[in-house]
């Protein structure tokens, strides 16, 4: 639990780095934060995507992107064939099932061990005040903070060349930060509801896989800025980021939380991202816990 020195440096944090004027947070009895309230829950009602745009002070951009410059040398790369619904590539599935479509993932993760509490994206990271915003946000009581002491935080990076391709989030909703633009490419696409719980609507998963990147009116397109905030409910909708082209890679900060408290990432996924892994997670090590029976 963090004490009061702690969570009034990382509160005050907000007022330094987030753009108030636009976005209240601090101010939860306001007129201005409830309607900031409703704008986002409306558009996650719409497209299970909602953007704050701007959410960081521009004056802050080139600190954010120096940061994670700083810290890119330590991300875990590596290459893997997957599919789009993290699952072993010989699963027992119809020949025909869109699992059986395979793609390049070139990601590499900074685990949240390598970014220093000074940094921007570490100080947000640990602001109770941003917690509580965002389980306003997205309709929950109450959101803790991933006790994951790699995955809790983390900062993407995508290299020239290299795609985060089609996938689906095994979290209900994800939080991020573009904090370093590509000169081209890097964009954010989805397909809003593709699935339900109950429908994994096959056949038009298996077309926008066999589509790639070209244009189709079921999927979104999202030009992120640096300092954009985005939610993001990843469970239902098909997603990816396109190439990066030019020689500027993309990061993004990742903040994970939970509607648990205390819990931990298990030791094959935290292996995958990190190459590593820690006492905890052997420690915590947990069963599948999902609110549907989806195929992951």
């Amino acid at each position: 639990m963090e004490n009061n020195n702690t969570n009034g440096a990382t509160n005050r944090a907000l007022e330094t780095y987030v753009k108030g004027t636009d976005f209240p947070i601090q101010k939860r009895e306001s007129d201005g934060y409830r309607a900031l309230i409703e704008r986002v829950q409306s558009d996650l009602k719409r497209d299970g995507c909602a953007v704050l745009k701007g959410f960081i002070k521009s004056e802050w951009h080139s600190v954010l992107e120096q940061e994670g410059q700083m810290v890119a040398p330590d991300a875990y790369f590596q290459t893997e064939t997957v599919n789009a619904y993290n699952v072993p590539l010989d699963a027992d599935l119809p020949p025909d099932h869109p699992a059986k479509i395979t793609m390049q993932r070139e990601n590499a993760f900074v685990a949240r061990d390598k970014i220093p509490f000074t940094h921007i994206i570490h100080q947000l990271f640990e602001s109770e005040r941003l917690a509580e915003f965002l389980s306003d946000c997205f309709g929950y009581e109450k959101l803790y903070k991933l006790a994951d002491p790699l995955a809790g935080l983390c900062l993407n990076v995508l290299k020239p060349g290299c795609v985060h391709p089609w996938h689906y989030d095994v979290n209900e909703f994800t939080v991020s930060l573009l904090t370093k633009k590509p000169e081209a490419g890097g964009l954010f696409r989805y397909c809003p509801g593709i699935r339900s719980p109950r429908d994994e609507n096959l056949p038009e998963v298996r077309q926008i896989l066999e589509g790639g990147e070209r244009k189709d009116p079921r999927i979104k397109e999202l030009d992120l800025d640096v300092g954009d905030l985005q939610l993001f409910q990843g469970r239902y909708s098909l997603h990816q980021v396109s190439a990066v082209k030019g020689p500027i890679e993309r990061h993004t900060a990742i903040f994970a939380y939970t509607l648990a408290p205390n819990v931990i990432g298990g030791t094959v996924r935290t292996m995958q991202l990190f190459g590593r892994t820690l006492p905890e997670h052997e420690v915590f090590e947990h069963k599948k816990n999902r609110a549907d029976n989806l195929l992951d």
